[in-house]
């Protein structure tokens, strides 16, 4: 694939379980476009979990990126005064993050992000991973599948018998949802088939 560059902004929300995938995107990201920069939340910086290390994770980012991690609302603020992104990503986005930008609440680093964002009229992508996608966060997608410059990464459910109501992104296809964004195109199909071999 050839490189295509613009500014992207890497958001990740506490989906920890995802997040060895995620960085995997995260490494195909700044492959493709070049300029990266990743944003993370409160929970991300702070909370150290069986799935890893907050600080690790951090410091892994910004070897991928070659550049500090946005980790606090001060630094997130700038980006839309300073039309830092051309897009932006939030992968993993959980439940909770999902809600919060449904609502328009922005009171966590991810959330002003996007808001900040957002005023400047330029694509939102979002890799959902929440356990209740086809539950209480059901409202949020579809409010936010409803919004203009808001887009998604194509999902599925990642465990229909023991968690049926639980959906998460492709983050393989994160890259190629950017792409789509960037064109004003929601990448599709947005409701994908079970994958054999685990989401």
């Amino acid at each position: 694939m050839e490189q295509q560059l613009c500014r992207v902004g890497f958001a990740f929300c506490g989906s920890f379980c995802t997040y060895s995938k995620a960085m995997e995107a995260l490494e195909r990201v700044k492959a493709r476009f070049g300029d990266v920069t990743c944003v993370v939340s409160e929970t991300s910086a702070a909370c150290d979990t069986r799935f890893g290390n907050a600080h690790d994770f951090m410091r892994e980012m910004e070897r991928i990126c070659d550049r500090r991690v946005i980790d606090t609302m001060l630094k997130a603020e700038p980006i839309g005064p300073k039309k830092l992104f051309d897009v932006l990503v939030i992968c993993p986005c959980t439940g909770n993050t999902l809600g919060k930008l449904a609502a328009g609440i922005t009171d966590s680093t991810v959330t002003l992000a996007a808001k900040a964002h957002l005023r400047n009229s330029r694509p939102l992508v979002i890799a959902i991973s929440t356990n209740d996608g086809l539950a209480s966060s059901a409202k949020s997608i579809g409010t936010l599948l409803d919004k203009k410059h808001v887009y998604f990464v194509p999902f599925r459910q990642d465990d229909p018998g023991e968690k049926p109501t639980s959906l998460v992104s492709d983050f393989s296809l994160v890259p190629d949802a950017i792409s789509a964004a960037l064109a004003q195109r929601q990448l599709q199909p947005l409701l994908l088939g079970p994958d054999a071999a685990g989401s």
